[in-house]
């Protein structure tokens, strides 16, 4: 159960490392929107570069906290049932909606974000519009290495619950809203 724990802690390091990082980026993409909507409505210019940097920089944001969202359990949720579950249910049901729906789910969309970014690897992919920011390419990568990290959150989450079924008192209960407060109900 050590070596389940300690993978499950290392995931989770990288998913919050990762997210907190890209958190960083949320102020610079907000001064991007705000020079964006200046420079377009009280100047009338509007720039393609300034808004593609804009989308490039959501993307990172968006991408690189998807696993810290998951990790932390401030996804959405439907709780109608589940915060009604014992410990060992909610356990049982993240283990099965993790192997019959986020899994399949996750791994499709991984899979084709890989292809995507290969292809426009190969390509050296850049922006359709002449004055657009170069290097597309890149932020497909940011695309496909996001939801990865998100499965192997997935892996992390999923061999917490095992564990948790296996030795409750080994390690924590499976992370719901409950367990956190109510600030979710």
């Amino acid at each position: 159960m050590r070596c389940v724990n300690s993978i499950v802690k290392k995931i989770e390091a990288l998913s919050v490392a990762i997210g907190k990082a890209g958190s960083l980026i949320l102020p610079i993409l907000i001064i991007t929107i705000l020079v964006n909507v200046i420079l377009r409505y009280v100047f009338n210019i509007g720039l393609v570069e300034l808004e593609e940097v804009q989308w490039h920089l959501n993307a990172i944001v968006v991408m690189s906290c998807l696993a810290y969202t998951y990790q932390v359990d401030e996804h959405i949720r439907v709780d109608i049932f589940h915060c009604r579950f014992s410990p060992k249910r909610r356990a049982w049901v993240e283990i099965l909606g993790i192997l019959f729906l986020f899994f399949p789910y996750i791994i499709l969309v991984s899979w084709h974000a890989w292809e995507m970014a290969s292809y426009s690897w190969s390509l050296r992919e850049g922006s359709p519009m002449p004055s657009g920011l170069p290097a597309r390419y890149l932020i497909k990568g940011v695309m496909a290495l996001g939801l990865s990290l998100l499965a192997l959150q997935g892996v992390a989450i999923l061999l917490h619950n095992v564990a948790f079924l296996i030795q409750p008192n080994s390690t924590s209960t499976p992370s719901t809203p409950v367990n956190k407060g109510t600030h979710h109900e």
